[in-house]
């Protein structure tokens, strides 16, 4: 009977040169697989180098036994002096537990950036300075923090649930320190959402108040803000304003819930915003005095304003004027049912921010000032003059103005809009007087 010797085994492998051996072992993984490890005393401790591959693991031994090799050489050919400045300088490393050969290849890639050593300590201390004092926070704990902020200080629910909404899906992403993000990740992040430029600049806003609070709390290092450097995007991408036609708005407010056609009559005749017209109460509107108080606590800006109430919007508030508490007094989920019943039964397509848009084309249409509407408004004559210039004719402006409900006159000089009677709200949503009939005050 013969008798086999067992077969030498292949692993470990040795690469040899000269003196210098360089072991690669096999190990098999969790998973089934094969790992490959390099033994590396390069830094004269031992450590293992891992690879999947065995090709590139006996690659890199290869390259490792050539330069031990050649260190080997050197070290031969070193003079008294030479060896005695190796022996220091690995003595001034060993407190940091840093290798010859480690602190060697550091140098070399600084120097890449700053042409000498001075520059690489002086680089040093700026960097220290810079982030000594930055307290290590993960991305989400830091967006929490900030809401509670926010929330006690009062800020309103639709700011909270908006600013809720963008920073916990940045954090999702973003699962590290605040100060580990950089604005090349922000930028990629922010380009690869596919939404509309509104939105996206949105984002960005949020996403710079979070890191500014992240500054101002020791989070992330002065000056060092990542949003600071991003691109700034425009709302709009081709810089196109929507607008409704006279024709549009009197088929909207024929066909707006009762409860709702205020917040449309107020963004579409006075200009106010949709959080602003949120935020109103009833008290705010002086229809003897013929004006809104958009106070600062309810306006965009925080700066206080008087809006004129219009005839035409003053004609379609009148059977309101005996209200007390806010002009919405439902939740903005109420709100949207509200607009989307209205154009189902309308026909109207929406376009966001038409509201406004269109106040200010109009108003400006007719006034020809710049100044006057942006104070109306809430913004700056800038912004009116830029946007809403020649937009519309100024008889366009008129018609807008004269859009009436059933019943009301409008002036002499200006044909009114055709506005046939109201329909019935559904059963939902409050009933008020029919549109043209005169309200018990």
């Amino acid at each position: 009977m013969k008798t086999h010797r067992s077969r030498k085994p292949d692993w470990p492998r040795k690469i040899t040169l000269g003196r210098v051996s360089v072991t690669v072992y096999r190990r098999r993984t969790p998973t089934g697989n094969f790992a490959f490890m390099v033994s590396n005393y390069a830094d004269g401790k031992r450590r293992f180098d891992s690879y999947a591959d065995e090709s590139l693991a006996l690659e890199a031994a290869g390259k490792l036994a050539r330069q031990l090799s050649e260190c080997e050489v050197l070290a031969a050919a070193m003079t008294n002096e030479q060896a005695g400045e190796y022996a220091a300088s690995v003595q001034k490393l060993k407190p940091f537990n840093v290798g010859l050969l480690s602190a060697a290849d550091a140098v070399a890639q600084a120097l890449k950036f700053v042409s000498d050593l001075p520059g690489i300590v002086a680089a040093a201390k700026f960097f220290n300075q810079r982030h000594r004092s930055v307290t290590p926070k993960r991305v989400a704990d830091v967006v929490a923090e900030l809401l509670a902020l926010k929330q006690a200080r009062g800020k309103s629910p639709r700011y909270l649930r908006d600013l809720n909404f963008r920073l916990n899906r940045f954090a999702e992403t973003f699962q590290k320190n605040i100060g580990d993000v950089t604005t090349p990740e922000l930028q990629g992040w922010l380009d690869g959402m596919k939404l509309a430029p509104r939105s996206v600049k949105n984002f960005r806003a949020a996403i710079e108040t979070l890191f500014s609070f992240a500054e101002s709390r020791g989070y992330l290092a002065k000056g060092c803000n990542p949003v600071d450097d991003t691109e700034q995007i425009s709302g709009n991408s081709d810089g196109a304003i929507e607008i409704f036609t006279p024709k549009e708005i009197t088929t909207l407010l024929t066909h707006a819930p009762e409860d709702y056609l205020p917040l449309l009559a107020l963004g579409a005749f006075a200009g106010l915003r949709t959080a602003e017209a949120e935020r109103l109460e009833w008290s705010n509107i002086d229809f003897e005095g013929g004006f809104i108080h958009v106070g600062a606590d309810k306006a965009k800006t925080r700066a206080r304003r008087l809006v004129p109430i219009l005839p035409n919007l003053s004609a379609w508030l009148k059977p309101y004027a005996g209200r007390t508490g806010m002009v919405w007094p439902h939740s903005e989920r109420e709100r949207k049912r509200a607009r989307r019943e209205m154009l189902r039964a309308s026909g109207v397509k929406w376009k966001d921010n038409a509201l406004r848009h269109s106040f200010c084309s109009y108003r400006l249409a007719v006034t020809h000032d710049a100044a006057k509407t942006s104070l109306e408004a809430g913004n700056s004559p800038q912004m009116i003059f830029r946007h809403y210039r020649e937009l519309v004719k100024p008889a366009d402006g008129l018609a807008w103005f004269a859009v009436l409900p059933q019943g009301e006159v409008a002036p002499a000089t200006i044909k009114p809009v055709p506005v046939v009677t109201r329909r019935q709200s559904s059963p939902n949503v409050g009933r008020l007087p029919q549109v043209g009939t005169t309200a018990a005050n």
